[in-house]
């Protein structure tokens, strides 16, 4: 699938050659794109855009609604099947049950964590129904499908922010159970559920505790839990029920850590028992001498925010360190602990790596999650300044030798901090971010973010909006960082002229006299998809920047 006015395109998968079948307008850096095949394997259920002439010209990029295709046929004659009411930023995922029988949609109520699922029966074929299952109001973040095609699991934060588990029946009478008459199966714990993955006779748990991952697995019942002996502080997820039989108990999950890189485990419930996969990266440097520490600064409100730190052993405390502070703190997405063996470059010239927990995320669930969001956006970023002092206070670093990185959310992350606390470091870094909060939804994109960040139209949402905007908050004569634009010409989700503008702005305002600078890549977008060399070019630039403001010379 590729942009809007590209295509889906079909292959037989034993000859490897493309079928005549092409459907147009399916997929945009907005909502996406699905699709999930019939039963009979020659029908594709699949999301698409508006065409020209269902919409006006500006909602073309909106209104993402299911058809089905009919192999053979042109996608003219394709048949709506579900999405007419769903709401202008909807974000719609396709996928069906282990046996194929149910096809289930999951809608996004934009990017700000709201969620409705509906299911078809998929044995009525074209004259079967959808039925809805869940409401955007009804907290539920996730719906699975039972083996045995008559249970769906439900992961809901409804009066449990950290998440707990329900379970209802799936049977053929055309109404549902209430989501309120579901039976809890696992309740609400000190962990965030994140995932949830049912097996024939197991249901599998993924959670978060603060960032760092832990594996339960229950039966059906949410009786007879076992924890996953998974090593400790690291980052586990991806669960993926082996398919080939329905009742195959086994799973496979990715594992990984700050310091080693990620390998995919088979789980075997009737030994307890894991084995590391041939599906497994190999570095080619060693981290054996990287420890890792978890600390706690306290930002404005009081509240304790994680950072960990990345530090060869026996760094000295010396407050003389180049450290590289980054986060994310948005959509309720978690930081979890990952491997890259690039950071040996940083390491080698005695650099220190810092990744905070900030609030926005989902490491603590939704309460972390909504702490961050709308109205609350302003404690992300009191947070992040939290950590940088944390840093400088305890002797890891100090201002002329503190560098902050971050992307998109990330990167609106990075503008809001040079513009409020100039004086905290030497040099900023910023990929595909967003720098002006008041225009922002009048992308495509943007419109889906109202959900997450608010929006103009609402009073209160306005003033939070301005009031931490970087572009309306850089002031004439301030001595900021120095700063590094990275922005995708093609980028459908953050529009680049953010950068541009935000560069263009600092460099008529700043009086520290550092630089002030901008890279526009024509050959990359938001990142998903840019070529290996893209990327080099960009990192190695990225690292030229910063030894030359940190005075890395070795």
């Amino acid at each position: 699938m590729a942009a809007r006015t590209g295509r889906c395109n079909i292959y037989d998968t034993e000859t490897g050659q493309a079928l005549p079948d092409r459907i147009a307008h399916v997929q945009y850096p907005t909502a996406g794109g699905s699709a999930a095949w019939a039963t009979d394997s020659k029908s594709i259920y699949y999301t698409r855009f508006p065409r020209e002439g269902e919409k006006p010209e500006v909602d073309l990029d909106f209104y993402q609604q299911i058809y089905v295709h009919h192999l053979g046929t042109p996608d003219t004659a394709d048949t709506y099947s579900l999405g007419r009411e769903f709401p202008r930023i909807a974000e719609i995922e396709l996928g069906t049950s282990r046996s194929g029988r149910w096809l289930l949609a999951s809608v996004a109520n934009g990017d700000g964590g709201e969620f409705a699922h509906y299911v078809r029966d998929l044995r009525g074929g074209d004259a079967a129904r959808w039925r809805q299952v869940t409401h955007f109001e009804d907290g539920i973040k996730q719906v699975e499908i039972g083996c045995d095609d008559g249970t769906l699991y439900l992961r809901s934060v409804k009066d449990a922010p950290r998440g707990k588990v329900l379970r209802l029946p799936l049977n053929d009478t055309a109404k549902l159970k209430d989501v309120k008459e579901a039976t809890v199966v696992v309740p609400e714990s000190e962990a965030v559920i994140e995932s949830i993955t049912p097996t024939a006779s197991w249901l599998y748990v993924s959670d978060l505790v603060g960032g760092p991952s832990r594996l339960r697995r229950f039966d059906l019942e949410g009786k007879d839990v076992r924890e996953l002996p998974i090593p400790p502080n690291s980052g586990a997820g991806n669960l993926v029920p082996l398919e080939d039989r329905p009742e195959d108990n086994r799973v496979l999950f990715r594992e990984t850590s700050y310091v080693a890189p990620d390998a995919w485990y088979l789980y075997t419930p009737s030994e307890h028992s894991l084995q590391k996969t041939a599906l497994a990266r190999t570095s080619p440097v060693d981290f054996s001498d990287i420890e890792v520490v978890r600390e706690f600064a306290t930002s404005k409100d009081g509240t304790k925010v994680p950072v960990n730190i990345l530090r060869r052993k026996g760094t000295p405390l010396d407050g003389n360190n180049p450290t590289l502070l980054t986060a994310y703190g948005g959509y309720g997405i978690s930081l979890r602990p990952e491997f890259n063996f690039t950071d040996r470059i940083w390491f080698d010239r005695g650099g220190i790596m810092a990744i905070a927990n900030i609030r926005g995320g989902g490491e603590y669930g939704e309460a972390w999650h909504f702490g961050g969001n709308l109205t609350h956006k302003q404690n992300c970023f009191d947070d992040f300044a939290a950590c940088a002092q944390y840093l400088i206070d305890h002797g890891y670093t100090n201002p002329s030798r503190l560098a902050t990185e971050g992307g998109s959310n990330g990167g609106l992350l990075m503008g809001a901090f040079l513009t409020q606390h100039p004086e905290l470091a030497r040099a900023v870094v910023s990929h595909v971010g967003i720098c002006d909060m008041l225009r922002v939804e009048l992308d495509p994109n943007g419109a889906f973010n109202v959900t997450e960040f608010g929006t103009i139209k609402d009073p209160e949402q306005f003033k939070a909006l301005y009031a931490y905007s970087p572009y309306h908050h850089v002031i004439d004569r301030t001595k900021y960082p120095a700063a590094f634009f990275l922005a995708g010409a093609t980028d459908g989700r953050v529009n680049p002229a953010n950068s541009r503008k935000m560069t263009a702005r600092l460099q008529a305002a700043t009086s520290s006299g550092r630089p002030i600078l901008l890279r526009l890549s024509g050959n990359s977008g938001h990142g998903m998809g840019t070529a290996l060399s893209e990327r080099i070019a960009q990192e190695a630039d990225v690292f030229a920047f910063l030894f030359d403001q940190l005075g890395v010379k070795k």
